[in-house]
This record gives C-alpha cells, sequence and structure tokens, in this order.
C-alpha cells in the first residue's frame, strides 16, 4: 500500500527548532549562502529581505515571490534542519505582530486599492500612495538602522585619502546627490557616472586605502560589481548601501548599510536611501568640522 505524500504547504511543526531566534537562523544562511544551488540561492534572498512579510504570507505566496515551485521552499526550510515551511516561518513569526503592522496595512491597502480598480483612481490619490508608501518606508529604515554599522561606515569615510562613488541604473540619483553632497566637504571625490563607460579607465587613479561607495539592489547591476570587485582588487575599502545581506557587494565590503524602499504599484522609491545617503554626508561634514576645531588654538 502506497502512502500519500504530503502537499509542501502541510508540512507541520513537530520536532526541535533548530535555531533559537530568526538572526541566528539567518546568520547560517549567510554562512552557507555560497554552496546554495541558485533556485535556494533566490529563496535565501527573499527570506533575508522580507523576514517580515514572510511571518504572514503562505507558501503559494513566498514561492511566487522567489520564482520556485512551493517544493523548492519546502526543499530549502529542510536543508536548514526545519521539518518545513510552516516550522520556518513560525521562527519569523515570533514578535512579528508589533513590527508588521505599519508595512503590513500599507500593503492590503495597495490590494484592496488596485483590486477596486486603478482606471479609476485620480492622480493626486496615486500620489498620496506614492507619498504614504514612502513615509512607511522611512519609518521601517529609523526602526532597523545599526547604530555601530552606520558609524562605521562614517569612520571609513573620514579615514579615507579619497571617496570614489558608483551607483548605476536605478540607484544612479543616489550618486549623483553624494557627489554634489561631498564635494562640499574637503574629502577629493570620484563619481564613476559611467559616461563613455569609462570606468575602469578612471580606476587607474584609485589609490589603496582609498574608499569606493558602492550602491546597488536586486537585480544588481553588473557594472557596479565590476567596478567595486576591481577597485578592492587594488586595494581599496568598500562601503556598500544595498538592500540584503547577500548582495554580492556586502560579501566584499567592510561596512554595509542595508534599506529597502517600498513600492507602490510596482515603482520602488528612492526616499529611504537617499535619507540614508544625505544621513552619511551630514555625519562626515560633522566629523570632519568637529576635527577641524579640536585643532584650532584656543583663543584667549
Amino acid at each position: 500500500m502506497k502512502t500519500r505524500k504530503s502537499s509542501p504547504s502541510s508540512t507541520d511543526v513537530e520536532g526541535p527548532v533548530p535555531y533559537a531566534t530568526a538572526d541566528e537562523f539567518l546568520a547560517a544562511v549567510h554562512a552557507g549562502y555560497a554552496s546554495l544551488s541558485r533556485q535556494l540561492k533566490n529563496i535565501a534572498r527573499h527570506v533575508e529581505k522580507s523576514r517580515d512579510r514572510l511571518a504572514l504570507e503562505g507558501i503559494q505566496e513566498a514561492a511566487r515571490q522567489c520564482e520556485v515551485q512551493p517544493s523548492a521552499v519546502v526543499r530549502f526550510a529542510k536543508h536548514f534542519g526545519f521539518s518545513g515551511f510552516t516550522q520556518m516561518q513560525a521562527l519569523f513569526r515570533v514578535g512579528a505582530v508589533r513590527q508588521l503592522a505599519p508595512n503590513r496595512d500599507y500593503q492590503e491597502r495597495i490590494r484592496d486599492l488596485v483590486g477596486a480598480g486603478k482606471d479609476s483612481l485620480s492622480a493626486a490619490h496615486i500620489a498620496h500612495e506614492v507619498i504614504g508608501g514612502s513615509i512607511d518606508s522611512l519609518h521601517a529604515l529609523q526602526r532597523a538602522l545599526p547604530d555601530a554599522q552606520f558609524d562605521a561606515a562614517v569612520a571609513l569615510m573620514l579615514d579615507a585619502p579619497a571617496l570614489w562613488l558608483v551607483a548605476s541604473r536605478r540607484a544612479f540619483p543616489v550618486g549623483a546627490y553624494l557627489a554634489y553632497a561631498l564635494q562640499h566637504t574637503a574629502k577629493p571625490v570620484h563619481w564613476l557616472n559611467g559616461l563613455g563607460h569609462m570606468q575602469q579607465g578612471q580606476l587607474r587613479a584609485l589609490l589603496p586605502g582609498d574608499l569606493l561607495i558602492a550602491v546597488s539592489f536586486e537585480p544588481y547591476a553588473q557594472e557596479t560589481l565590476e567596478v567595486a570587485q576591481a577597485a578592492v582588487a587594488r586595494g581599496a575599502r568598500l562601503l556598500a548601501i544595498t538592500d540584503s545581506q547577500l548582495s554580492p557587494l556586502a560579501a566584499q565590503a567592510q561596512a554595509t548599510l542595508l534599506v529597502q524602499d517600498g513600492a507602490t504599484f510596482g515603482f520602488r522609491s528612492l526616499t529611504s536611501t537617499l535619507a540614508l545617503a544625505q544621513s552619511l554626508f551630514l555625519g562626515l561634514a560633522y566629523r570632519l568640522e568637529l576635527a577641524y576645531e579640536q585643532k584650532q588654538p584656543m583663543t584667549r
């Protein structure tokens, strides 16, 4: 007599939970990421970036987001010691209610709005939804910004003889803002803006100890990744502004700042990313001015 196979969504939570916290689990994912298959890497990135949403969404939605079959999500969970998807999800549900409420409410409003018929929306209504999504993203950044990591990023900028910037495609405006703002400091600033596709040639002036600030989000711009790899090979340090610890930039960086802007009607904003960039500039400018004041002779 053949036993019936259970569906991927019917896995139970019996057996010991292999990790004490979600952070402990994500650390294991980071450590084992390189050896995963392409499909499992897609799932790992989704889990790392969408841990709040994962606490509520079902296996079918998780699979759709990762562009894989539900069975692959179960395989991912079992690869890291869980009995199945449900047990892995339960780990993220601990304490999630308090953190999820603002972002989840916004997602539901958007889905209801689109489902009601987007053709009937006024331009002003769309504007309010875009602004609301940006506000939610800023709140999420404020809650999640790690103070020690941000201070370390500013310290890297302060210590570097010269600052280099690379940001392509959707991240291009972030590079433009940093190039504008950082020129108001005493630091030499080089913006690898891709004009004439001459980034690699411009990198010849980069010296060991210089700092490259690289900004990229999934799907990661290949030109940005190539510049980052070349700069690190030449002895530069790397500050990554990206959306995941599993980003190719994070693997090479001395400091990584994570930011995830919200999407409205499928279009992602740059509100939180630009706020983070402005914060970096102000943090550096303050540290430079403080150092200058401390060097001035005391007057009577």
